[in-house]
């Protein structure tokens, strides 16, 4: 059962779901072999709006909700989980910052174009030496007249290969405690000094291309600061709250082709002479998996939910993100497991979907980030 679905939300979830099944599902196979996602799919999407599913009408985007992008999240997951997290880092990453903390002129400027597809965002915080650390960040924004000058190395960025607009966070103040001195920038990759380094291979949703980017002598307008100088570490930790829901949502989707796999294979596979879903020990791992996802489901909607009505919602959406995750993995590893030898193989698709399920728990936060978020929160 679906959190509180208005009728418009169940139409969007189901023209989500309509689009999943005809365009991503026969696609996902070749992203993952060919480590990229098919370019014709960037204009589809747009024309569904979901480029700018949380972008206001008057900027050109569909002026829905994070609960409406969570329920889209979840099926376009449940089909291409490359497909979904470029979608997510776009929604929650990118266009979401913009919104809250961007002046009335960047707001102008980026997200008509964010939301109609023509430009695609990306989110770089990670560095070499900066990940789960995050406010250990070395990359240098140094004031040079108008501008600032940036250098250094960024990494796992998601869709960096192919975004025009990257959110950017580096050190512009090295005298205060590392997290007070960190501002956010709007970088166009198309600036001189901004080059797309190593392209990674990943072992699942290869389709989404996670690259390193090189900042050499990069000159940001001070236009382009997002939010206040020396205060773009707030503005990455609120940004990431958004981004555990998106994340959420993607393991909720890939845990239910999980589970939709292993029901379909329980009843067509027989042995001893009947379906191995007349057997208990199978019908307890399809029990369980139902169980933990609409429990995941649940918990990442309603934390969405907090998210649109302006509540705290960090506690929320790092519970959601951490139990999705779990539930996620979980259903990956008793779909390979119903499935035998059979899934061990390219023959089904369920060793994709085993591939791309760890990753959930790694990205927007590792789920010991996680516990740390909400025992913080418990302890505040």
């Amino acid at each position: 059962m679906d959190f509180e679905l208005s009728e418009e939300l169940r139409m969007v979830r189901d023209m989500a779901r309509d689009f999943a099944d005809a365009e991503l599902a026969p696609r996902a196979d070749r992203h993952d072999r060919e480590a990229r996602l098919d370019p014709e799919l960037f204009g589809k999407i747009a024309e569904l709006g979901f480029w700018g599913l949380t972008v206001p009408e008057e900027f050109g985007g569909a002026g829905l909700d994070n609960l409406a992008l969570a329920v889209v999240l979840e099926e376009l997951n449940r089909a291409c989980g490359a497909t979904g997290v470029t979608v997510s880092v776009h929604n929650s990453l990118v266009c979401s910052p913009i919104l809250k903390y961007g002046t009335d002129e960047q707001k102008q400027a980026w997200l008509p174009r964010l939301a109609s597809g023509e430009v695609i965002g990306a989110y770089a915080l990670t560095e070499p030496n900066s990940g789960s650390d995050a406010a250990a960040l070395q990359t240098t924004a140094v004031a040079d007249g108008d501008d600032f000058v940036l250098n250094g190395t960024k990494i796992w960025v998601t869709t960096g290969k192919e975004a025009g607009l990257v959110v950017v966070y580096a050190r512009t103040n090295p005298d205060v405690s590392k997290s007070r001195g960190i501002t956010a920038f709007l970088c166009p990759t198309d600036a001189p000094g901004l080059t797309v380094g190593k392209k990674e291979m990943k072992v699942g949703i290869r389709g989404s291309s996670a690259v390193e980017l090189l900042l050499e002598d990069l000159r940001v307008p001070k236009a382009n600061v997002l939010g206040e100088v020396d205060r773009g570490f707030p503005i990455a930790l609120e940004t990431l709250d958004g981004g555990r829901i998106g994340i959420g949502s993607q393991a909720v989707g890939i845990g239910r082709a999980c589970l939709e796999a292993s029901i379909k294979y329980s009843k067509e596979r027989t042995q001893f002479g009947r379906p191995i879903g007349d057997f208990q020990a199978i019908q307890w791992k399809l029990a369980d998996m139902s169980a933990r996802l609409d429990a995941a489901r649940l918990m990442v909607q309603r934390a969405a939910w907090l998210r649109d009505r302006g509540e705290p919602c960090s506690q929320q959406a790092a519970q959601a993100k951490l139990l999705a995750s779990q539930a996620c993995n979980f259903a990956a590893d008793e779909c390979l497991q119903i499935h035998g030898g059979a899934g061990y193989t390219d023959d089904f698709h369920v060793e994709r979907l085993f591939r791309d399920a760890r990753i959930t728990e790694i990205y927007e936060g590792a789920t010991d980030i996680q516990r740390l978020v909400i025992a913080r929160k418990l302890l505040a």
